[in-house]
């Protein structure tokens, strides 16, 4: 049963990337940017809280698990291809040096995070359902105004109060008027960071395909659960800035070229630092044994460290970035409702480490 299934995940995978490491690559960036978007189309723009955190569980639990159990292992210890001898060469500079790398790419993803914050006036970039609570409620409020406005012009006392009215609109018109501005400023900085997290993505595709078939597969299906609810919230961010849904959706589009613009600068990484020149070789030659030719006189290359870097910036999206969204409780909700909802969240982050335990376990990662 385990063998019949080794063997269905290998036929999908093989299906999905038949080509080399560097058409694997741009196939699976394709993959992450085009069909999530897609799905845009048929996403309301007042999709449920809910179901929103739902599909945000099973993204980290996706996440999590291609950090775990495919990145962070072949950092280490690399890849095992087929029944070959596997030999795995201990030298503890080398892996300072990658362990460094992990560090790296996590505190880029700091800097990048904390700057658009600073930006945006302290507002997070990597909300998802905090936007559409945020987004509901602002809807609320909108209507809320017009129903007590409607009753207000009914009365007497509102006609004999015109003027006072009219300060007071021109006051709100202005605080929303800077609100609006605050939001389209929230909007476009949201976007910028779409298209930087795109290219993060778009390295991770090159490195996971260079590293060996089963690692860039896994860490395709891993991104694409992530980009769902990702750019279901950036969408979500862009319709409450005013912007159509046409316009939301053509501005994704055009921020998922940062996710191929990432893909061609590792594959160039790739090529310049392990010399890959044959576009049919599926496979990675071994590492020359020979450490002064590495950094820091290690036998880590270059490519070895993009590897890790994406683990560190996956770590930190699923951990600092999304995870605190989910400690989020909705007091208006009844405790009852509030646990079931929380059970479910359990569930969906326990099925995506699943998924990609399975994966590995059947890849033999």
């Amino acid at each position: 049963m385990e063998n019949e299934s080794n063997r269905i995940t290998k036929q999908v995978f093989s299906f999905l990337f038949p080509g080399s490491p560097r058409v694997n690559s741009l196939l699976g960036t394709f993959y992450i940017s085009s069909i999530p978007n897609f799905i845009l189309y048929f996403v309301p723009p007042d999709i449920q809280p809910s179901s929103l955190n739902s599909l945000v569980s099973f993204a980290v639990g996706g996440l999590l698990g291609d950090v775990f159990l495919h990145l962070l292992p072949h950092s280490f210890l690399g890849e095992n291809n087929d029944d070959e001898v596997h030999f795995v060469q201990v030298e503890e500079r080398k892996n300072v040096v990658i362990g460094s790398a992990i560090f790296v790419g996590l505190s880029l993803f700091f800097v990048i995070d904390k700057l658009m914050r600073v930006a945006n006036g302290g507002e997070g970039e990597h909300s998802h359902a905090h936007d559409m609570k945020e987004y509901k409620h602002e809807h609320r409020q909108h209507d809320d105004m017009g129903k007590t406005t409607a009753t207000k012009d009914n009365s007497s006392i509102i006609r004999q109060r015109t003027s006072a009215n009219k300060v007071m609109n021109e006051e709100k018109n202005e605080t929303s008027k800077q609100q609006s501005n605050s939001i389209k400023l929230s909007a476009y900085l949201n976007l910028i960071a779409d298209a930087t997290h795109n290219f993060t993505d778009g390295l991770a595709m090159a490195a996971s395909f260079y590293s060996s078939p089963s690692i860039g597969a896994t860490t395709t299906v891993a991104v694409f659960f992530h980009e769902i609810p990702h750019e279901i919230g950036v969408y979500a961010i862009l319709i409450q800035s005013g912007f159509t849904k046409r316009r939301a959706m053509l501005s994704q589009f055009i921020t998922a070229i940062g996710a191929f613009l990432g893909t061609l600068a590792g594959i160039a990484i790739e090529e310049y630092s392990r010399g890959v020149h044959d576009s049919n070789n599926n496979t990675k030659d071994m590492v020359d044994i020979n450490a002064s030719e590495g950094i820091f006189g290690t036998g880590v290359v270059l490519s070895d460290l993009v590897i890790p870097f994406t683990a560190g910036g996956f770590l930190y999206i699923a951990t600092v970035g999304v995870i605190p969204e989910l400690l989020e409780i909705n007091g208006e909700l009844s405790r009852k409702i509030r646990l079931k909802q929380a059970m479910t969240e359990f569930l969906a982050m326990f099925i995506g480490i699943s998924m990609m335990a399975v994966i590995a376990w059947n890849e033999g990662v």
